[in-house]
């Protein structure tokens, strides 16, 4: 194993303690060394995986896994999210509920409407496209609208002959849609310097979380290396800035159900602002006084609003 070349990339063995989030680089100080998933003491917010949307899977080309079932592995393991299922999971769940609402479950089953956790964020795992050698050693993958014009040609990809992968997480806020983080991750045949594979130890969990694949060959032993390096860094960077999904963003639009008034006050002796219409948007700024909330329209009249009026806007 080359020290002195990986140890320009990222620091070997290094533990660094930010906001609760204790991890060891995805490096490693000697050949017997185990990469260390990231561990929080508390949870970020609520996170779902998705598969990369860009019409090229180039993960059946290796005969591995998507990336997704190997970011849920790290996801899982470091307790830094709650993750929500959006894939096969939630076609069962799916199922069930149909069942449900045709009336085939005992009584008292509770399955209903309003019962699922919504994500905060939408994780999407990929390749960097580097060059259009992807027919033959290099898999080079789309990434689309994830990152600006022309950024797919500084980062890397996968090459097999070399034993190399440069690979993205993209973060978004699910209600904002703003890209929380664009993280990049490096690897190469000279961080895999353990015997991989088997049952025990890093590799152990792989199995169970499908992603087997990444295990049992030096090219995808190398690929789930980048993807901890970019998810380690992801997640001290969301340590230090501390994002509040649900609390950063603005109160869910609402709807004018029936003809009524917004008043300068919560109360109906206050003066009329305006008349609001059947079917105006009103946004809520969180105020609330009894029956009473306080919301603003699309020109920007503030005022309040009888709560008995309105609908969630969908």
């Amino acid at each position: 194993m080359n020290i002195h070349a990986l140890g320009s990339r990222l620091s070997a063995g290094l533990l660094v303690v930010a906001g609760g989030l204790l991890f060891a680089s995805a490096s490693h100080a000697g050949s017997d060394s185990q990469p260390q998933i990231p561990s929080c003491s508390h949870r970020i917010g609520t996170l779902a995986v998705q598969e990369p949307q860009n019409g090229n899977p180039w993960w059946t080309s290796m005969n591995l896994e998507s990336p997704a079932a190997l970011i849920k592995v790290y996801v899982s393991e470091s307790g830094c999210f709650t993750l929500v299922d959006r894939g096969k999971g939630l076609q069962a769940a799916e199922q069930e509920r149909a069942l449900a609402g045709e009336g085939e479950m005992r009584v008292g089953s509770n399955i209903g409407k309003g019962q699922m956790m919504a994500a905060d964020y939408v994780l999407v795992p990929d390749i960097a496209n580097s060059n259009g050698n992807a027919r033959r050693t290099n898999i080079g993958g789309i990434l689309g609208g994830l990152i600006g014009h022309g950024a797919g040609a500084v980062l890397g990809g996968v090459s097999i002959s070399k034993k190399t992968a440069d690979v993205v997480l993209t973060l978004t806020d699910v209600r904002s849609t703003e890209q929380v983080a664009l993280e990049q991750g490096h690897a190469d045949k000279t961080d895999v310097g353990w015997s991989g594979g088997g049952g025990a130890g890093f590799w152990g969990g792989f199995a169970a979380g499908g992603a087997s694949g990444y295990a049992n060959t030096e090219i995808g032993q190398v690929i789930a290396l980048a993807y901890l390096n970019a998810y380690s860094k992801m997640v001290a960077d969301l340590q230090k800035n501390a994002p509040n999904a649900q609390a950063d963003n603005v109160q869910q639009a609402v709807r004018v159900e029936g003809e009524t008034k917004l008043y300068s006050q919560a109360n109906l002796h206050s003066s009329i602002v305006r008349t609001l219409r059947p079917g105006m948007m009103l946004y809520p700024t969180g105020d609330k006084v009894g029956i009473w909330w306080k919301v603003s329209d699309e020109l920007g009249n503030l005022g309040w609003v009888v709560s008995s009026k309105l609908e969630l806007a969908h």
